[in-house]
């Protein structure tokens, strides 16, 4: 490192490099990807020193407890049992949607002020707070010491019981209560007791409480999938029986030939649930004959107890399609628009606090922190997108055949704008990107261009995100980012050339050539960002639609 530290120095002192970099991109390019490297060299360093020291303190072995609470390791699972239980792609999906949602709340909770004049017209000064400054919002949401709420007691408590209804919980509940009923039906009518209890079609009860979930319902494979399983295991069991009426050895035999691929599939497959049916479809099955001696007959028993089963396969898996279904595709659009919205609040804390900010108010190391979490979440966020589109290529669509591609290009956009973003944010830490020649009067005058150029962008990106949300047409014309960016820099030129140069030292850790290089990635990652907006528009319309005119008949309005 200390061989680059030396190159570095050289290259970058070195009298042949151009004074801008406007026509040379790919020298910046190097440079952007050099200097990461080297900061990222440090971190592995002060890493490799940390676990030395650790490891020369060490002297015996230790303990080392649990380090989250006990109320999170009551709800904690494994990776295997969140396997078994299935569903593990939308679990993820709606784990890490939430803990994004509970990350964005900081920011959507604060209302940022805009610069105000130092002085009115008649020089009266202004009371307004300063650029950069963030206001709290009165929040009346679940917190102890949110104001009002012990006046609103009762209401609130009543709302929030009534919202707590519509969640997935209560939905799942209901939709087992009512399967669960009618399926028991048949035990409470006197003509088919018996019969019921005598073939065990209770456990058509069992097998939907073991198939129902509380966020998937399977798709059309599924189902098929689930009920061969369950008819094989019926089969098998009532063929182990039969095959020398009711010898362990031989039923033994059978269920090692049967269970080691049901188990293989249960435990390290895709698709575990089908594979638990069809251990339990033979267990249940083989001895059952086995424990009433083969009567009234292994084919009656595998007959009446595989229905039941795959009864209880249907019924769950029709259940979960007609009342609140989990539709992936539906999922996925409106996690679209999710992320969208999230990008925007992302845009304008990184252009508050980033960019727009006064001195002594420079982001400091804990900014950077929650910017970096922030982002983690955000790239998490992708990962389960892409997984739960996995998910549309079975689903059940009786209009046409789902069509992935524009989705698929719609993620990559918005990742791409995100990826400008994080740039755009890293960029303008190595100098102050609103200090202008001719100072506070310069960056006063260009408020009204700065604030078009940043409210074109968020509004672009707000009803991007609504027709995402509602599923409706976007309007034809969208104001432009591109002409607000151009009017930001040709007025940004204007006043360099009028007020001229206004030389101003970069921070003291950077040098000169530093600060140019981020600050050309700086205007790069902007007019990128313009241009990947242009990209999420034309991908939202191929999802959503455009709204048309419609041609107005002004010849039949005398008919």
């Amino acid at each position: 490192m200390a061989e680059f530290d030396i190159a570095d120095t050289s290259v970058i002192g070195h009298p042949k490099l151009p004074p801008t970099y406007a026509d040379h991109p790919e020298v910046v390019e190097l440079f952007l990807f050099l200097h990461p490297v080297r900061q990222a060299a440090d971190k592995v360093e002060n890493l490799i020193n940390t676990v030395m020291r650790m490891t020369a303190n060490s002297s015996c072995w230790k303990v080392h407890l649990p380090s989250y609470t006990f109320s999170k390791s009551l709800l904690r699972t494994n990776a295997q049992v969140r396997h078994d239980s299935g569903g593990v792609t939308a679990g993820f999906y709606f784990q890490s949607k939430r803990h994004l949602e509970l990350t964005m709340r900081d920011l959507q909770s604060k209302a940022y002020v805009p610069l105000p004049r130092l002085h009115t017209a008649e020089g009266v000064p202004d009371t307004k707070p300063p650029m950069g400054m963030y206001q709290k919002e009165k929040k009346a949401g679940p917190g102890k010491t949110s104001e009002g709420l012990q006046n609103l007691t009762f209401r609130y408590k009543l709302w929030s019981l009534l919202h707590r209804l519509q969640g997935f919980e209560s939905r799942f509940a209901l939709k087992v209560s009512a399967v669960t009923v009618l399926l028991s039906i048949p035990a409470w009518l006197p003509l088919s007791k018996a019969w019921y209890n005598e073939n065990e079609i209770w456990w058509s009860v069992v097998t939907v409480w073991i198939m129902m979930h509380p966020r998937v319902g399977g798709n059309f494979q599924d189902l098929a999938v689930r009920t061969l399983c369950c008819i094989i295991g019926a089969v098998w069991g009532g063929l182990a029986y039969a095959a020398d009426h009711g010898n362990p050895y031989v039923m033994a035999m059978f269920g090692a030939l049967f269970m080691i691929p049901m188990l293989y599939r249960f435990t390290q497959s895709t698709h575990p649930r089908s594979g638990i049916m069809g251990c339990i479809s033979f267990t249940v099955v083989s001895l059952s004959a086995y424990t009433h001696g083969g009567m009234p007959g292994p084919v009656k028993i595998a007959g009446t107890r595989g229905t039941a089963f795959v009864v209880g396969v249907v019924a769950a898996v029709s259940v979960n399609w007609i009342l609140w279904p989990f539709v992936a595709r539906h999922e996925l659009r409106k996690s679209l628009s999710t992320m969208m919205l999230h990008s925007a609040i992302l845009y304008r804390g990184v252009i508050a606090k980033y960019i727009y900010y006064t001195e002594g108010e420079e982001p400091g190391s804990e900014d950077v922190v929650r910017s970096e979490m922030l982002e983690a979440r955000l790239r998490e966020g992708f990962v389960r997108m892409r997984q739960l589109m996995e998910l549309t290529r079975h689903e059940i669509r009786l209009r046409a055949p789902f069509d992935p591609l524009p989705y698929s290009a719609l993620i990559d956009a918005c990742e791409r704008f995100f990826e400008h973003l994080v740039e755009l944010r890293q960029s303008s830490l190595y100098f102050q990107p609103f200090m202008l020649a001719g100072g506070e009067a310069a960056t006063e005058s260009l408020i009204g261009v700065r604030r078009d150029a940043v409210a074109t962008i968020l509004m672009n990106l707000y009803i991007l995100a609504g027709a995402l949300r509602s599923d409706r047409p976007v309007p034809r014309y969208l104001p432009s980012a591109a002409a607000a960016r151009k009017r930001l820099l040709d007025r940004v030129e204007e006043l360099e050339a009028e007020h001229g140069s206004h030389k101003r030292d970069p921070r003291p850790e950077k040098g000169r050539r530093w600060a140019d290089v981020y600050q050309y990635a700086y205007s790069s990652a902007l007019t990128d960002i313009v241009e990947q907006l242009e990209q999420l528009q034309r991908y939202t319309k191929e999802i959503t639609g455009e709204v048309g005119f419609e041609p107005v008949d002004f010849l039949g309005q005398g008919d």
